[in-house]
């Protein structure tokens, strides 16, 4: 099954890269800064988080003396938290806003959840440079254990990925699933330790913070850009786990519901 998908999506590589390069290129066809934007707005974001923000709310972390230590932390769970959310958001409405698309056009459905992974994997990689580049003039890039985002990060896409295919697909059949993933989507945040350290919280309610998949997923980002440490890996295996179940299920229940879909959108 997985083998088929993956090269039916292979068969059809120019449509997705084709549909990458035209959305980047949408979105600023009109602006006289262009693709600029790109770069100024979330630079923008990053100098008031590690700048200005830290010097207002003098934050300080357990352990941490560094001025830019809480604007750091701030960066790398919104940051990474904008990537999660921008799949998930835009997955759960992939198949209803390509209808037209998917009544007209014969190619693989599933490449559609994976143009919204590219597209957003464009958006965050752009961010994500220039954070790093921030970090590199302040003095503040973490060592060799900037190479323990990678594994995080293919978790993070993983399970944003799976969960995004099932809400997609749940979204076609029924319409409330859309405007229950926006409103989720705030409270999880701020179940989330991003704003806050997760050791500020009562001891009572720690628990169930730490039962939160994205916990352990920011958490770990900032472990590494924070305290330049490897993040523990035992908290990541059960998010690992969680990812790839919700892949099978989501692939199954798109196999399973394919054409149906047609029918109801």
């Amino acid at each position: 099954m997985a083998f088929g998908l993956t090269r039916a999506v292979w068969n059809y590589r120019g449509f997705v890269v084709g549909s990458v390069k035209r959305e980047f290129q949408t979105r600023y066809r009109n602006s006289l800064l262009g693709g600029a934007w790109m770069v100024l707005n979330p630079l923008a974001m990053i100098i008031v988080y590690t700048v200005i923000f830290s010097q207002l709310m003098k934050a300080r972390l357990p352990g941490v003396d560094n001025g830019l230590a809480y604007g750091i932390y701030l960066c790398a769970g919104v940051l990474t938290w904008g990537f999660f959310s921008e799949i998930l958001g835009r997955s759960q409405s992939v198949f209803l806003e390509n209808a037209n698309m998917i009544k007209k056009l014969s190619f693989p459905r599933i490449c559609l959840p994976l143009i919204v992974v590219l597209n957003a994997g464009v958006n965050f990689a752009i961010i994500f440079a220039l954070f790093l580049g921030f970090l590199a003039v302040t003095q503040n890039l973490p060592g060799w254990t900037l190479l323990g985002v990678v594994p995080v990060l293919l978790v993070q896409i993983l399970f944003s990925i799976g969960l995004g295919i099932i809400l997609g697909v749940l979204n076609v059949f029924f319409r409330d699933v859309g405007q229950f993933v926006g409103i989720f989507l705030q409270f999880w945040f701020w179940f989330t330790p991003i704003v806050y350290p997760l050791s500020i919280l009562p001891e009572a309610v720690r628990p169930l913070v730490a039962w939160n998949p994205m916990t352990a997923l920011i958490s770990a980002y900032q472990t590494i850009f924070v305290y330049d440490r490897w993040p523990d890996w035992s908290s990541l295996w059960p998010v690992a786990l969680a990812a790839c179940v919700l892949c099978v299920l989501g692939m199954r229940l798109f196999r399973k519901r394919a054409g149906e879909m047609v029918d109801e959108l």
